[in-house]
């Protein structure tokens, strides 16, 4: 019989925990987002993040407060001697955060570590040519985002991104992005939309475009996305975040239909940034 009640207990304080933890998760967001934001930060992010310039006070304040939580729940981590600093922290979570400026997202909830090297970094990748042979390569890149919960980033492109922004490139923007699509734990260039009627529209504008973007790759065309973007649908949509916030004018005159969708996404309109 004590036993049959310790078990209840057991399984009353789990469900309670459950119920209880998002409230106090909530509760403690709010609370950091309502924190003076310290100037130092303040100046860090006007001197390395050109667009901050021209949001408006209330979006400068949303992502003040959505760079606090973030600092405050994720763990930087330097790789092959780097130091991660206070200000290459600020500086990529400036970034990162733009994506989630009206609530697109819940802080990128399945991220526990940014892993930060100082240039571009080597990984073995392994292809399979047919059925029984398997290749195995080295492959230089400049940032990863995985499934499970680590995005990982090159501290040197992050720098040339920040004194280039405008020309479409950017490894925040591109990883974080990936994030996004990989909250419902596929990667396959589809985030989690507002409404299930949605999707259809999504899949149909998506995919069109996409489909030009190959075309275009495959005939040495030049387009507003990056070639990368002809990758996979997943690489697509990263792309098309980074054009959409780096080059929105572009976007818009080649691109109105994904422009409207990632505009309804994000709820942003980076054209009126300019």
């Amino acid at each position: 019989m004590i036993q049959t009640i310790i078990v209840f207990l057991i399984i009353g304080l789990i469900i309670t925990g459950i119920l209880v933890n998002p409230i106090l998760m909530k509760r403690r967001r709010n609370r950091l987002n309502r924190r003076p934001f310290p100037p130092l930060w303040n100046a860090i992010i006007e001197n390395n993040l050109p667009i901050y310039l021209y949001l408006n006070h209330d979006e400068r304040k949303r992502l003040q407060g959505h760079i606090q939580v973030f600092l405050t729940e994720k763990q930087f981590i330097g790789c092959r001697g780097l130091q991660v600093t206070e200000e290459k922290k600020i500086i990529i979570a400036a970034v990162a955060c733009l994506l989630l400026l009206n609530e697109r997202g819940q802080y990128f909830p399945k991220l526990r570590s940014i892993l930060v090297y100082p240039s571009a970094y080597i990984v073995k990748e392994t292809t399979a040519i047919d059925n029984y042979v398997v290749e195995e390569r080295r492959v230089a890149r400049l940032g990863e985002s995985w499934t499970r919960d680590q995005v990982i980033l090159s501290w040197e492109q992050i720098k040339q991104d920040t004194l280039n922004w405008q020309d479409g490139h950017n490894v925040i923007l591109h990883e974080f992005a990936h994030q996004l699509d990989q909250e419902d734990g596929k990667a396959e260039g589809v985030p989690i939309l507002k409404h299930s009627s949605d999707y259809p529209i999504w899949a149909k504008v998506m995919s069109e475009a996409y489909q030009h973007l190959c075309n275009d790759v495959l005939q040495g065309v030049n387009n507003v996305i990056d070639s990368y973007g002809a990758t996979n649908p997943a690489e697509f949509f990263a792309v098309a975040t980074e054009t959409f916030f780096e080059k929105p004018h572009q976007l818009l005159s080649h691109y109105p239909a994904i422009y409207q969708q990632l505009q309804s996404y994000y709820q942003l309109d980076p054209v009126q940034w300019k």
